[in-house]
């Protein structure tokens, strides 16, 4: 049960007005409003750094630049900048984060919180995060050079319905981004991307250590190291299962870029537990998209965690077959229960190329480990 903390007072009231444009509902050439294009100029509106919008604004309304969702075209002619695919595709999947927190916004109150015994601070963290995902937006708008494209939103859907659900995918969407973001900051050319990366990346881990510390009542330390995953587009390509299919803008590139379309991992929906030493069936989730694995040869379950990985061979003979014969493996007993686990089948040992891997990522949460089973089971962790 949770110990109920008082209300944090209202440090200031901050207007997200839609910024002032002339000809704001008159289409442009590309048939998007013309205020879309009017975010090409870096300058226009609120600041990310120098607007408190992007703090204490503590309305339901989409703040900018959330509320203005069309791509935004090109102003110059010429080559892409070196580094406009990684940005594309961090954009592309920050719109899918920002609506998942606007969604939570608009659908709960501070009530809704209280009431699943929750610290009443909590719908004030939400509109927070909120925010910051906002700031994100127009960071990543502002990285792409003006010969690209900068992606607009889709419509996306999310399997929560109440507040402990959403609590929960928000957990692991955070403490997930990490091993993302630890494989996105090695794609940058230039230095600046990768300082622009880490910035953002501190701001994650922010939110992922309140999640851990009020809601969960955790232990907020992740060990030494967060886990280092590689291979960013692969988790990216994860996040395509919250799009709706064909509803994104015409326009927008392939998300992410280069999109392999692995086949989806996850462990078993019985498996009890995820934690290291456990034994786990491997459940590729996409009827639609299963993987081929060659007669005669070896495959392994490579388990990344902190700055390592170990590969355990498994066996694939006479999958799936007639009988629907299971893959099973053991999480390496000598990891330890902190951070995430990130998963793949690979066919070479330590998957040391994209190319390698044959299906997957899957991420396992240690921490807290209770609720990685739970979600695995469509329910909610125990105590909550």
């Amino acid at each position: 049960m949770f110990i109920l903390l008082p209300l944090l007072p209202l440090l200031r009231t901050v207007s997200a007005a839609p910024v002032a444009a002339p000809d704001e509902l008159e289409a442009n050439y590309h048939g998007y409003p013309r205020e879309s294009q009017y975010l090409a100029d870096p300058t226009y509106g609120p600041i990310p750094g120098e607007s408190d919008i992007y703090n204490y604004y503590w309305g339901t309304d989409r703040p900018f630049p959330g509320n203005i969702t069309a791509p935004i075209f090109p102003t110059a002619r010429g080559p892409p900048g070196v580094d406009d695919w990684t940005w594309q595709n961090l954009l592309s999947a920050e719109w899918i984060i920002f609506e998942f927190y606007q969604r939570a916004v608009e659908l709960f109150t501070q009530d809704s919180f209280t009431a699943a015994g929750l610290p009443p601070t909590t719908y004030r963290r939400i509109l927070e995060i909120r925010n910051n995902e906002a700031g994100h937006l127009r960071i990543f708008q502002n990285q792409i050079s003006p010969t690209s494209i900068k992606p607009g939103a889709c419509r996306y859907t999310f399997p929560f319905a109440d507040p402990i659900s959403f609590l929960a995918l928000m957990t692991v969407l955070e403490i997930s981004s990490m091993a993302f973001l630890t494989g996105l900051v090695q794609q940058p050319r230039l230095p600046a991307g990768r300082s622009a990366m880490i910035a953002i990346a501190e701001v994650e881990t922010r939110h992922e250590t309140w999640a851990l510390i009020d809601i969960w009542k955790a232990d907020p330390f992740g060990g030494p190291s967060d886990t280092v995953f590689p291979y960013a587009n692969e988790i990216l390509d994860t996040t395509n299962a919250f799009i709706v299919p064909g509803s994104c803008p015409p326009e927008n590139p392939e998300f992410p870029h280069p999109r392999q379309k692995l086949p989806a991992l996850s462990a078993g929906k019985n498996t009890p537990s995820l934690t290291p030493g456990s034994r786990i069936s491997l459940d590729f989730t996409d009827p639609t998209n299963q993987p081929r694995f060659k007669p005669g040869r070896q495959y392994y379950a490579v388990f990344f965690h902190g700055v390592g990985n170990v590969s355990v061979p498994i066996d694939t003979a006479g999958w799936p077959g007639a009988a629907r014969r299971e893959i099973w493996v053991t999480i390496p007993e000598r990891f330890e229960t902190k951070g995430v686990v990130v998963a793949v089948v690979a066919d070479r040992v330590g998957a040391p190329t994209k190319e390698s891997i044959v299906a997957g990522p899957g991420v396992i949460l240690e921490q807290p480990a209770v609720l990685a089973t739970a979600l695995l089971k469509g329910g909610k962790a125990e105590g909550v």
